[in-house]
């Protein structure tokens, strides 16, 4: 074989230029271009040949060899270089007790864990076969022995030398060093304590609990990242009640892994609004409690299923389990990247609660000025043009600001707060908790207030009456929305909203009314509308948003729909739709899906007279949100919206037929509810229903809106 080898070697250099092999330390085949000289060729001496037959056995061997060895499995590729030594960052102790340093793994990128979790911990596993892959991966990359680490617990933190590793049961066997090095807290901890408490464990210890001691050589790095993903696995990713899913033909990292770690980076990023966050973790402790009880009553069960009490304890246990299913539901929705933004979150969980101040003890009412640059000229302009026409009352108090959260802290209900031109810089949210109007002096473009500082909501309200007009907004660094409208009511006129995240949302209960605005530059929804609330929108550009408006109906929610005005909007440019309703696909209490459960609502309801059916025109728009799936059903409120409807004058058709298409929907759905209501009253016992309780109207007004160039349309809806 070696014969041939160098057969096949001495006619390549015969020819002027060749490729020759080099093979690394590192087994990789480089090409380089050689020029051989063929008189050298010809004069070579037997020792010569002899030489490079013996370098190409070498070779030959080694390649083999390379083959025949284990690759690396440890994702961290990144680590294998020609420079010598660790790669690793040292992680410094900090603290009384001189224990040793360890390695810092806490601070991997993303796409660092990404890899390590898809490409060599997990791969295409599914749920029931996690484990076994976590102990392939770890027996590949782990060193059985021979290392030092901290064994750190709540307790305390010791370190402890490694002698074996059982990778299947994911513990390493320990012994403690000699002199004691321990970081005790809280407690007392000796010597002949730790030796009782290691045979107490067999001396076996989880290895996540376990920080590989710091050493500069390299050669327990891939040790160090292997244990760190482990515990962030543990830790972040893990659930206990994974392994109890049914469903087990899924691949888990695609369902589970990928958007959890998906969803940490974007909470330590500060992309989750800090209520979304403090909801997430609330259930994900409810979750863990219910399923605690749930085992604990699954164990509790005997084998004797006659049992009375086996009886009523399988009773509790499905109500355990419909529990569980809701909680788990939610956590996902909030998991998912596109549900988390698109379904956000309904309470007010971690955000801060202002209190109105009401009126003011001695009465009157006071008109807070702000200006970066009070001037005499500009003074005598405002006293003539807003301070004596509408403020000449002795019951007005004049104060002066240069800062518009003082300002706005100052009011008390009934006040006025008039901002002059400038461009003014706000650190962090504002929130208006007492009724109060909020005017700029002068153009909208003349008067701009930008958020300078991250924050969940720009501009947040929950006074009664809040009036807010000629003022431009710029959005900066805010996770939740531009503006918010928790409750009570907002009314916007003649201002400009230059948004980064969500544009304007709209809470259950609150109310909107928005005039001659101009929206844009959203990269979730310019409007978010929630069920339960009232949105009068007349005269406004929504544009170059993700989505336009969005509506946003949730399946264990019995809101009424939203009493929604429209008239005169231009929507256009948004990259998704102009109007898009989120709906849930499944509806566990009607037993139907998709479009079939509307169909029998508004049977439902066409029986009762509260919507009338009419048939589908060949030219109307279809749902582009699915593909493939039925068409919306076309209804329509009254007899009355039967007729064409009005378009302005050189307005196209194709622009303004979304009017119809969000008519129908919001009908539809709102059908639905009602038969979902009358459902649960008979569940109560509730024979005979108020229908005027039940037939609130959908909307008071949809008429020439117009819907130009949206990426995927008019109208849609989103079904999860």
């Amino acid at each position: 074989m070696a014969d041939e080898i160098v057969c096949s070697i001495t006619e390549q250099l015969n020819s002027n230029e060749q490729e020759t092999e080099n093979v690394n330390i590192e087994g990789r085949v480089e090409i380089s271009p050689r020029k051989v000289d063929l008189e050298s060729v010809t004069e070579m001496e037997t020792v010569g040949m002899h030489e490079i037959r013996r370098d190409i056995l070498q070779v030959t061997q080694g390649l083999f060899q390379n083959e025949d060895d284990d690759i690396n499995d440890s994702g961290t590729d990144y680590l294998t270089g020609d420079k010598p030594g660790t790669l690793l960052q040292r992680a410094e102790r900090v603290g009384d007790v001189a224990l040793p340093d360890t390695f810092q793994t806490n601070q991997l990128l993303y796409y660092e864990r990404f890899k390590a979790y898809q490409d060599y911990m997990l791969g295409d596993c599914k749920t029931s076969e996690v484990w076994a892959f976590t102990a392939d991966y770890l027996e590949k990359v782990v060193e059985p022995g021979d290392w030092r680490a901290l064994w750190c617990t709540d307790v305390f933190d010791v370190l402890v030398e490694v002698v074996d590793v059982d990778y299947k049961e994911l513990k390493a066997k320990v012994e403690l060093v000699l002199p004691l090095q321990c970081e005790r807290k809280g407690c007392e901890l000796t010597e002949d304590s730790m030796k009782d408490l290691l045979e107490a464990t067999q001396h076996k210890v989880p290895l996540q609990e376990l920080h590989v001691v710091y050493d500069d050589t390299g050669d327990f790095d891939q040790t160090a990242l292997a244990v760190e993903h482990l515990r962030f696995f543990c830790r972040h990713i893990w659930r206990k009640w994974d392994e109890e899913d049914e469903d087990d033909d899924f691949d888990y990292f695609v369902r589970c892994v990928e958007p959890r770690l998906r969803l940490h980076y974007d909470i330590l990023e500060d992309r989750v609004p800090a209520g979304l966050v403090a909801e997430y973790h609330a259930l994900l402790d409810r979750c863990s409690q219910k399923f605690q009880e749930f085992s604990s009553l699954r164990n509790g069960i005997s084998s004797d299923s006659e049992s009375e009490l086996n009886n009523v304890s399988m009773v509790e246990g499905l109500k355990m389990c419909e529990q569980m299913e809701a909680l788990k539901r939610k956590l996902r929705i909030i998991e998912n990247p596109l549900l988390r933004y698109v379904l956000g979150y309904r309470g007010n969980s971690g955000q801060p609660c202002y209190s109105a101040k009401g009126l003011r003890s001695a009465g009157g009412r006071a008109v807070h000025v702000v200006s970066s640059c009070m001037t005499v000229g500009l003074l005598q302009k405002l006293m003539a043009d807003k301070l004596c026409p509408s403020f000449s009352g002795e019951e007005f108090e004049l104060q002066f600001y240069s800062d518009l959260l003082l300002a706005l802290s100052a009011c008390y209900e009934g006040d006025t707060v008039i901002v002059c031109p400038g461009h003014y810089h706000v650190a962090g949210s504002i929130s208006i908790p007492d009724s109060i109007e909020v005017e700029g002096y002068g153009l909208p473009d003349e008067v701009v207030i930008e958020q300078k500082c991250k924050g969940d909501t720009f501009i947040e309200t929950t006074g009664a009456n809040i009036k807010i007009s000629n003022l431009k907004f710029i959005q900066h660094d805010a996770i939740a929305g531009i503006f918010c409208v928790r409750q009570g009511k907002l009314e916007m006129e003649n201002c400009v909203l230059q948004c980064e995240t969500t544009g304007v949302i709209v809470r259950t209960s609150a109310q909107l009314s928005m005039n001659m605005c101009d929206l844009y530059g959203a990269k979730g929804a310019g409007l978010e509308i929630y069920l339960g609330s009232i949105c009068s929108l007349v005269g406004n550009g929504i544009h170059h948003c993700k989505e336009g408006i969005l509506i946003k109906d949730f399946a264990d929610e019995l809101d009424t729909m939203p009493k929604i005005t429209m008239i005169k909007n231009v929507i256009h440019n948004n990259e998704g739709y102009g109007v898009i309703l989120v709906k849930p696909e499944n509806d566990p209490r009607l037993g139907r899906t998709g479009a079939h459960a509307t169909e029998r609502c508004l049977s439902d309801a066409a029986e009762d007279g509260s919507v009338a059916e009419e048939a589908p025109d060949s030219g109307e728009q279809r749902d582009e949100g699915r593909d493939g799936g039925p068409p919306p059903v076309t209804v329509e409120e009254s007899p009355s919206e039967a007729r064409p409807p009005r378009r302005r004058s050189g307005v196209p058709p194709e622009f303004t037929e979304g009017n119809n298409a969000i008519k129908r929907e919001l009908a539809a759905t709102s059908a639905k509810k009602r038969r979902l209501a009358r459902s649960r009253a008979e569940e109560l016992g509730v024979t005979q229903t108020d229908d005027s309780l039940l037939s609130q109207e959908m909307f008071v007004s949809i008429e020439d809106n117009q819907f130009k160039r949206n990426g995927m349309g008019s109208f849609g809806t989103f079904l999860y």
